[in-house]
């Protein structure tokens, strides 16, 4: 996985990034038969967005992300929340192989990847965790519905339009949210003697301007973010392209793909 998201991009990221209805936890539970003896590992964990609703469903959720900063939020949050069965631990897909020796084999309910597949190499991760999972259980590859600035709507082509005077460049990139990262998915996952399924949830939110311009400076890395009165001035630019409005409601959906292990 990359890193460089730390600083204050973990701090837009905590702040402004959505996180998962229950009834995405509800089917992430159903499609491996979690319960209170399950241990879960939610790999490129950020700072706990699906990690913390997962700890209420199980005995147990391992968040394992490359970033410190993304960690320190969330064992913060989970310590505010009452969260006492959740460990936060340092590293990347690399370092499932040797997760695996550390928890035993075939002792993990469900390895989860939100938002986070297009940093790792899905082959090799796929194939290296087949041994810590137990029977019925398997692999989660979940995204959070598409990049605010790449949605079929008028709010986000208004935002796309900003982003790019921002960067002075075209913006096209989906973050493999599209059909073709779930292709390759799907393939990979099949390839490496999965189980496959898939499911989504749907569902509308109000996003606010600052949610949306914090959205966009929680994907880029520290080194990408730009200074602070362009922050500003990019913030008034989707203001004014937005006509004033400061709340708009997006239709998300939440695209679950499975990859279940053999009895």
């Amino acid at each position: 996985m990359a890193t460089g998201f730390g600083g204050e991009v973990a701090t837009y990221y905590a702040r402004h990034r959505r996180g998962y209805p229950p009834e995405v936890v509800d089917a992430l539970a159903a499609a491996f038969r979690l319960g209170g003896d399950d241990t879960v590992v939610d790999l490129g964990c950020g700072t706990g967005q699906l990690s913390l609703p997962l700890a209420d469903r199980v005995g147990a959720v391992i968040g394992v992300d490359p970033e410190p900063d993304m960690l320190a939020i969330a064992r913060r949050t989970a310590v505010e929340r009452g969260t006492t069965n959740a460990t936060w631990v340092l590293g990347g897909d690399s370092d499932v192989p040797a997760l695996s020796r550390l928890l035993g084999g075939r002792t993990v309910g469900a390895l989860s990847v939100a938002v986070a597949i297009h940093f790792m190499d899905r082959d090799a991760l796929f194939e290296a965790a087949r041994p810590l999972l137990r029977s019925g259980g398997g692999i989660a590859v979940v995204t959070n519905g598409e990049p605010l600035w790449m949605q079929d709507t008028e709010w986000s082509l208004a935002l796309r339009e900003c982003l790019e005077r921002m960067l002075g460049h075209s913006v096209t990139g989906r973050c493999q949210t599209d059909e073709d990262g779930r292709r390759r998915n799907r393939e990979a996952l099949v390839q490496a003697g999965y189980r496959y399924e898939e499911t989504s949830v749907r569902y509308e939110a109000p996003l606010t301007v600052d949610d949306m311009v914090g959205g966009v400076f929680s994907a880029m890395s520290a080194e990408q973010l730009p200074p602070p009165e362009q922050r500003a001035a990019f913030a008034a630019d989707v203001r004014d392209a937005l006509g004033g409005v400061d709340v708009v409601t997006e239709r998300v959906t939440v695209r679950l793909q499975y990859g279940i292990a053999a009895s």
